[in-house]
């Protein structure tokens, strides 16, 4: 077991979570529930072992260890893109294992994913980026051009909205990505490594806007291993380290 670190299964006291949540209690409820869950690959490897969480909505969680530790496997069993080996995987309500098609994408729907290396159309404007989401979910023109504005205003772009992709620093590229996650609003963000590829002022900047989501209710979920940022946000940390979920001890 890592120094400093208590083996979980994790479930907030009502203290902690009073502190990281702007719901009531009477709102809130686990928007997130792992339940013995391990996940292997056929080359026998184990990514994840018997790992307990629970995440109420309204909560901001980050999930920190190094690199290959497990950290993106334990976001992509959140929204289906790999299965648990064992165990249960609960998201809104929902058995995220035993979701298929129509139902499977019914649930993203309602996930917003923030990734590492933005995915944003080349060929297409930071408007069109941000559109696409609503327009594949079967949303109205009249709806989209309403949602849309207040999405690039979240997060600083709304100057940038004609401008292409490769005509944006990475930082713009990643706030652009927030604003696609989250133009559906979305009860649960999840990034990845959001700010892995930026500098310092960067990765502040996209974490400063993901406390803005917080902070209007929305669940939010990051990985990262950025320890300065941890320090500086002042929300729940768990630890991902050989499969295994940890608590940090407060030095």
């Amino acid at each position: 077991m890592p120094q400093g670190s208590t083996r979980l299964p994790l479930k907030e006291t009502s203290q902690e979570a009073n502190s990281v949540s702007p719901l009531s209690d009477e709102t809130r409820k686990a928007i997130v529930s792992l339940r013995q869950v391990h996940k292997a690959y056929k080359n026998g490897f184990n990514a994840l072992t018997d790992i307990n969480l629970e995440i109420q909505s309204g909560d901001f969680l980050f999930v920190t260890g190094p690199s290959g530790s497990g950290k993106s496997t334990f976001l992509k069993l959140l929204y289906g893109e790999e299965r648990a080996t064992a165990g249960d995987v609960m998201v809104n309500g929902l058995n995220v294992g035993g979701l298929k098609g129509d139902r499977l994408a019914a649930l993203r729907r309602r996930i917003g994913i923030v990734f590492q290396d933005y995915k944003l159309i080349p060929r297409r404007t930071v408007a069109e980026n941000v559109a696409f989401v609503l327009w594949a979910q079967g949303y109205g023109r009249q709806e989209i051009q309403r949602r849309l504005p207040p999405a690039l205003k979240m997060v600083g772009l709304q100057h940038k909205a004609d401008s292409f992709p490769d005509e944006l620093s990475g930082g713009e590229q990643q706030r652009a990505s927030i604003a696609r996650a989250i133009v559906s609003t979305p009860p649960l963000v999840l990034a990845d490594e959001p700010t892995g590829n930026l500098d310092a002022d960067n990765s502040w900047q996209v974490i400063k806007i993901l406390k803005k989501l917080h902070a209007i209710g929305i669940t939010v979920i990051v990985t990262t291993h950025d320890e300065s940022l941890i320090r500086l946000s002042n929300h729940p940390v768990v630890q991902i380290r050989n499969g295994h979920l940890y608590r940090p001890q407060p030095k």
